[in-house]
């Protein structure tokens, strides 16, 4: 009997290993097209979550294309989206600039986004934002505008104005995300690094408008990012400042052929020539040249580069970076 016991207890305890490590995480709400989560919706799982809540949310979000026009409120803190699939989990609506509303107005670009996140310390992982509208002018897939927010591993899906940085004390962070458009499809005023990033060029325009407040001392910032689309080779700019003191920097990035040689455009504003800045260091591709850069723009030594860390550019926000 001992014998039997002694050869059985190791496989027990391999078993319960196996059974601990194979239970699926938990999440506090589920959503699910076919009703098998707590939600059909995505926009219930938001207005399920606690106003003022000082713990993290999570919602997992199945497989499944989900078309709603979504509102997180700054009421909505810690709140962490997670979807099944990158490719297959889908929120998106189709709403554009010149769409009117009920009042027969223009809805504008703020008006016309898909998502919009205005709640503290927001995660996104595994998910697509979309706007489906299609070349119709202005078209946001994502307006955020809260503080503290990450988007790790997404894809954001659309034309012009596809990512609208909204908040002027807002930080944000983008790992490993796939971000496509035309004209300006990163905008906005917030202070925001990507890293890791693919973003994708269509037709021809410009990557980013960035409107970095006055006295901030960081704007967008690409870390390692790959920058290549369909567009033909020379048809976009790096950026231009949709307001005076916009301020870019690709840093180690690859650069594809469509970019222009001046890489940059001053938005027919030669004022803002001296008050935005753009910078660029060690990048590489056939677009990287930088002989023919504006004379305004900034190549940046290893010493000047060694100052955009992310302690500097998010100050007390203190991020765990993922591989």
């Amino acid at each position: 009997m001992r014998l039997i016991f002694r050869i059985f207890l190791p496989v027990i305890f391999f078993v319960s290993c196996v059974a601990v490590k194979a239970q699926p995480k938990k999440y506090d709400f589920i959503v699910a097209k076919d009703g098998s989560g707590n939600f059909k919706t995505i926009q219930e799982a938001i207005d399920a979550v606690p106003d003022m809540r000082k713990n993290v949310t999570t919602i997992f979000i199945k497989k499944g294309v989900y078309k709603e026009k979504l509102v997180l409120a700054d009421s909505k803190s810690f709140v962490h989206m997670i979807g099944e699939s990158k490719d297959s989990t889908i929120l998106t609506w189709d709403d554009y600039a010149s769409k009117k509303n009920v009042f027969g107005e223009e809805v504008g670009t703020s008006g016309s986004a898909s998502f919009y996140l205005y709640g503290k310390d927001f995660t996104a992982e595994n998910l697509t934002f979309e706007n489906s509208s299609g070349p119709v002018g202005q078209a946001v897939a994502v307006f955020a505008g809260g503080d503290r927010t990450r988007f790790i591993n997404c894809r954001f899906l659309g034309f012009q104005d596809t990512l609208y940085t909204y908040g002027h004390e807002s930080r944000q962070l983008y790992e490993n995300c796939y971000i496509e458009g035309t004209v300006d499809f990163i905008f906005g005023s917030s202070t925001a690094v990507f890293t890791g990033c693919h973003i994708y060029c269509k037709k021809g325009g410009y990557v980013t408008a960035a409107s970095t407040p006055e006295g901030k001392k960081f704007g967008y910032v690409f870390f390692r990012c790959k920058i290549d689309g369909d567009a033909a080779p020379g048809t976009y700019y790096l950026g231009r400042p949709w307001r005076p003191f916009a301020k870019t920097a690709f840093i180690e990035c690859v650069l594809g052929d469509l970019i222009k040689p001046e890489g940059w455009h001053n938005w027919n504003k030669p004022d803002a020539e001296k008050t935005s800045y753009y910078a660029e260091y060690n990048n590489s591709g056939p677009g990287a040249a930088s002989g023919k850069r504006v004379a305004w723009s900034h190549q940046l030594t290893k010493e000047e580069a060694a100052a955009f860390t992310w302690e500097n550019i998010f100050g007390d926000w203190k991020i765990t970076q993922t591989k």
